[in-house]
């Protein structure tokens, strides 16, 4: 195989390969006009290893940034994932206390600054779900999962952690709480790709799916018809506010940015300016803005970014890359409280197919004078 197929075939499941597909136009949205927008800052590393990504990126109110991915991300055995912490100066690697290895570490959440965990692959073949701080992470074993288990998203709350991902074409949700786990099959077909604040959103295969915590069980709930639709984040700032991101497939080469918004009684599919983007992350302030973070092959030398509020959508850019041949793709982005600004993660691909880690910033500017 080669480096790209052998890669995929360790560290993804056939549905994210979608995640590389161009993508067709989407609906158009005029700019609102005026108003205060942010503007790209900065663009920096982590410094992972060679063929490194960052996958995931938190933020918590104490100042605390984590962020989770991988290194070697070509090499079958020397792929390993990493973890990362920012004090608010400098960038941490934060050991992983395990013997059997971790691969790909695709999602990370907190409800503390102690009570940090991260899920993606082991190198056992079973799902990997590891909690810490800065002073280390410890593998769980978590009773019930299998071999062929495949886990995408992780949520932390009040000492309760949910994992979910996918079983044997079904959902997967993995729940713990004071050392007790449980371990269940969805009803619904498909795959589920992240979870927070009750909500989780992936896939039924054709059509996008999002299931919600009602008491104890997981229900799907109604969505706008989207065929071919599928989602990869959920950003839940209420039980009445909520915004779930991915795309829709139309056939090979066509895959077009799809945004859903809960308003307390429906899903709502937001129209987005015409742009041909990917959109891979969502994240929020808590006062109705989101941000979504993605890929955009028309210029894909450019960290890019959606802002959404009151479902009006605005494109926000990054400076180029150094190299004309250099591709962004963002995975991931948190908004950072009490200081906003916005931190997007993810990975820059050269001419050779090689990968560099980058974190991108952006804060609120002035708006021009007319």
């Amino acid at each position: 195989m080669t480096r790209r197929s052998r890669r995929r075939a360790f560290s993804v499941p056939l549905a994210t390969l979608l995640a590389f597909l161009p993508v067709a136009p989407a609906a158009h949205a005029d700019p609102r006009p005026g108003g205060t927008i942010e503007a790209w800052q900065q663009s920096t590393s982590v410094r992972l290893d060679a063929d490194g990504s960052l996958s995931d990126v938190l933020a918590l109110p104490q100042g605390d940034v984590w962020a989770v991915g991988q290194q070697e991300i070509w090499d079958v055995w020397k792929n390993r994932g990493t973890i990362r912490h920012w004090n608010g100066t400098s960038w941490t690697e934060i050991s992983i206390r395990d013997a059997t290895g971790t691969g790909n570490l695709r999602s990370v959440a907190a409800s503390g600054p102690s009570q940090v965990w991260a899920v993606g692959d082991g190198h056992d073949g079973l799902p990997y779900i590891a909690g810490g701080d800065v002073t280390g992470f410890d593998r769980v074993q978590v009773p019930g999962l299998w071999t062929g288990d495949w886990l995408g998203g992780v949520d932390a709350r009040q000492g309760k952690v949910v994992a979910v991902g996918s079983r044997a074409g079904s959902g997967l949700i993995v729940s713990g709480q004071n050392g007790d786990w449980s371990v269940q099959k969805t009803k619904e077909k498909g795959a589920l790709y992240a979870v927070s604040s009750g909500f989780a959103v992936g896939d039924t295969g054709d059509a996008p799916l999002v299931m919600r915590l009602s008491g104890s069980t997981w229900k799907a709930m109604p969505l706008p018809s989207v065929k071919g639709g599928y989602l990869r984040d959920v950003q839940v700032d209420s039980s009445r506010r909520a915004v779930a991101i991915g795309g829709v497939y139309h056939g090979a080469g066509q895959v077009e940015p799809l945004v859903l918004s809960w308003n307390g009684k429906r899903w709502i599919r937001e129209k987005l300016p015409p742009v041909e983007a990917r959109l891979y992350g969502v994240t929020g302030d808590g006062k109705g803005r989101f941000w979504i973070s993605g890929y955009d092959p028309d210029r894909p030398s450019e960290g890019f970014l959606l802002r959404m509020e009151k479902g009006h959508v605005q494109v926000i850019r990054g400076a180029a890359a150094k190299g004309g041949a250099n591709t962004v793709r963002l995975q991931s982005v948190a908004y950072l409280p009490g200081k906003g600004s916005v931190w997007a993660v993810g990975h820059v691909v050269d001419a050779a197919d090689r990968y560099t880690d980058v974190v991108e910033s952006f804060a609120p500017k002035a708006p021009t004078a007319s």
